[in-house]
């Protein structure tokens, strides 16, 4: 349950391979080392990948998608958050539910997600400054939407 201290994980993304859209779900496999079991970062047919687990799994929050008029699907981010500033768990370690994860950078927004859905509105402009985090996975674990996230202390 979201308190005031905590987010939370509102929105889980897929995709089997790059450029093939993204299928929302309710619930993923972690697989530690490499991301969602089934996605394309954690089984290494990643766009933006060299090598197998380099690119995780990557964050984005709501409130950006809003503010950036783009809907959570067409971000191509894994998971969507809502109450976490996400700049702030880069070199930090969190947990969604009972998964850990560490923050390794920021995800610098690019025009791929606004190609991908036909979209006029450039993704990389309407999310400047705010286009989420690459995420490192510490540990196996399932994650579920609606699990709790932390906040930065006050």
């Amino acid at each position: 349950m979201k308190t005031r201290e905590t987010g939370e994980l509102v929105g889980i993304y897929i995709a089997s391979a790059a450029g093939c859209p993204m299928i929302e779900v309710t619930s993923a496999e972690i697989i530690r080392g490499h991301g969602i079991k089934g996605d394309r970062y954690g089984d290494g047919r990643g766009s933006y990948q060299k090598m197998l687990g380099q690119r995780q799994i990557t964050l984005i929050s709501v409130e950006a998608l809003s503010a950036g008029r783009f809907e959570a699907i067409e971000s191509r981010r894994n998971l969507v958050t809502s109450g976490v500033e996400l700049m702030w768990l880069i070199g930090r370690e969190f947990l969604i539910g009972r998964v850990r994860f560490r923050g390794i950078k920021y995800c610098e927004p690019c025009d791929r997600p606004n190609v991908l859905a036909a979209r006029a509105l450039s993704f990389k402009d309407a999310l400047f400054d705010r286009g989420g985090l690459i995420a490192e996975c510490l540990a196996d674990g399932q994650i579920y939407v609606g699990d709790c996230m932390p906040r930065p202390p006050r």
